[in-house]
């Protein structure tokens, strides 16, 4: 489960590489309060959704994570992390990971 690769961690890549966006001074339509990682989901039209950084540990949403990686590598559509899966399936997702 999860992606395991030695000597690098997914999580931080993802989050360094928003914050190095950010810095840059690409334009943000939305605000992403601290500890949180905006995230698109969806298989054909992509829905922006905002969830805690905390999920990248939870090994349901590092299944998420490997299906990204295996379908977009490093180079999302939509500037940010897209997550390939159907809304509906997120959202149990992610609802599961909020009763845990």
């Amino acid at each position: 489960m999860g992606i395991h690769l030695p000597g690098f961690n997914l999580s931080r890549h993802i989050i360094c590489q928003s914050v190095l966006k950010i810095k840059k001074g690409a334009s943000t339509t939305f605000d992403v309060p601290k500890g949180f990682l905006a995230v698109y989901v969806g298989e054909t039209q992509k829905k922006r959704f905002v969830v805690p950084v905390s999920y990248l540990n939870h090994p349901l949403f590092q299944d998420l994570l490997s299906k990204a990686e295996e379908e977009f590598g490093f180079n999302h559509p939509m500037g940010g992390l897209t997550i390939p899966c159907g809304e509906d399936t997120f959202i149990d997702v992610t609802s599961r990971l909020d009763k845990s």
